[in-house]
């Protein structure tokens, strides 16, 4: 059929233009959960982790996130709008790795991120970069930085050169032992039974020899570079802040770990004392047998030692040193005017976590890599092996008041760090935040109910 005639003009109406299209939700959610985890696995705290994640999904447009962290695995998920179904990603943190210069980077790329200077492709590179980055400093030298913290640490303790030199010795034999197992994917409790063992051998050795020095500054130099303060103190921070289950997590670990220790030395001074050798369990240590300034040195020594163990980047260590004689030096001026060692150890360890909490704010990064090793000096190892050696002797009461003594200074170091911390934010405005919370979770009052 043909039609004439004029025909009216149908005006053509263009199709409406499709809103740009943001980055894509799961690609978000999986840089968080990599960011995340890479801080968690370095001993990161949950609250940071959880501010981390949230403000990266906040940079690129994903609000209302529900973020749950915990020891072993990070959950984050989305939810567009109230009709329509929740994106949920999860990363399990499987291998823990402490690289306080990786740390420092993922801090530095949340910064970045949150500041809206990197795009989603060019943040998955950065993190990319960070992961594929060799550490700092080779296997050798942290297999030496162990030994080295042994060394120090028994001259703190009242050491002497051969004692120093026997503590060294202890602690490399006891770190290979460690790693062999480790390499056979043994658990690392038998590998804290196996690696306490040469020190306290070493020890009963010297005694059975009548060597006329104080063999015990060796076994209690191989207890500072055993000791794990550096999840102590998450596991405290944790707790404060409300994440209770990676704190009670983490404070398993640390028992375990504890207790791998003590069963180490405790057989090791049993056979000993089968044989015949004669302890003693009172005056073994002398705090004030080397000179002051010889005690100070030692304790610059333990934390620049405990700074390349944990991986701290170069240009930390000439002050990683510098904040363990400080805190040595207010924790003997404490001791000497007559204040309780708990009160001591707070109050020095409190003063750390404050300045490393201001130079993190300064620097933009986390506050670990700057207390961490600065308070390897004030580690209990002295109370914590006159409690083994006392169990080991049948003593039971002096032991187990020794290892209540020993807590005791550890929970106080923690706590300090963490009372150290949060005072800062009574000196230095607070940060702008990298999420869209104007409170932290763990400030409202609950009056615990």
């Amino acid at each position: 059929m043909r039609f004439s005639g004029h025909t009216a003009s149908i005006p053509i109406v263009p199709a409406p233009e499709k809103p740009e299209a943001g980055p894509s939700v799961p690609r978000v959610l999986d840089l968080a959960l990599r960011t995340g985890e890479l801080l968690l696995a370095s001993g990161e705290g949950g609250e940071d982790v959880e501010a981390a994640m949230l403000g990266i999904t906040d940079a690129y447009g994903l609000e209302r996130c529900q973020p749950n962290v915990t020891f072993v695995a990070i959950t984050l998920s989305y939810q567009p709008s109230l009709v329509e179904p929740p994106v949920t990603g999860e990363r399990v943190v499987r291998r823990r790795a402490v690289d306080y210069t990786r740390l420092d980077e993922a801090h530095q790329l949340v910064e970045a991120i949150t500041r809206s200077e990197l795009t989603l492709e060019e943040a998955y590179h950065r993190l990319a970069d960070i992961r594929r980055n060799r550490h700092p400093y080779p296997r050798p030298l942290l297999l030496l930085s162990a030994g080295l913290i042994a060394a120090f640490a028994s001259v703190m303790v009242g050491g002497g050169p051969i004692v120093a030199v026997a503590a060294c010795v202890a602690a490399l034999i006891g770190e290979r032992l460690a790693q062999m197992l480790a390499e056979r994917g043994v658990p690392e409790f038998y590998q804290f039974v196996l690696a306490s063992m040469p020190a306290a051998a070493i020890t009963v050795g010297m005694i059975k020899l009548g060597a006329g020095i104080n063999p015990y500054a060796v076994v209690t130099g191989g207890l500072f570079a055993l000791l794990p303060g550096r999840a102590l103190v998450a596991a405290v921070q944790d707790g404060l802040t409300g994440f209770y289950i990676t704190a009670a997590a983490r404070l398993l670990e640390v028992f375990y770990l504890i207790v791998g220790i003590i069963v180490g030395i405790s057989i090791v001074l049993y056979i000993g004392d089968q044989v015949g050798v004669k302890f003693t369990v009172e005056g073994t240590f002398n705090l004030n047998g080397n000179p002051r300034i010889v005690q100070l040195l030692a304790a610059g020594g333990v934390s620049l030692t405990f700074a390349v163990l944990v991986q701290v980047r170069r240009v930390l260590l000439p002050m990683a040193a510098a904040g363990g004689a400080v805190g040595w030096a207010v924790f003997q001026v404490l001791r000497e005017a007559g204040a309780a060692p708990v009160l001591a150890t707070a109050v020095a360890t409190g003063l750390l976590g404050l300045l490393g909490q201001l130079l993190a704010r300064w620097h933009g990064t986390s506050a670990l890599p700057y207390v961490i090793p600065a308070i390897g000096p004030m580690l209990p190892g002295s109370a914590m092996y006159q409690g083994m050696l006392g169990l080991a002797l049948g003593h039971t009461d002096s032991g187990w008041r020794s290892l209540v003594n020993a807590a005791s200074l550890a929970l106080a170091l923690a706590a300090g760090v963490n009372v150290g911390s949060e005072a800062a934010r009574f000196v230095l405005p607070s940060p702008p935040p990298r999420t869209g919370r104007e409170m932290r979770p763990a400030s409202k009052r609950t009056r615990g109910f």
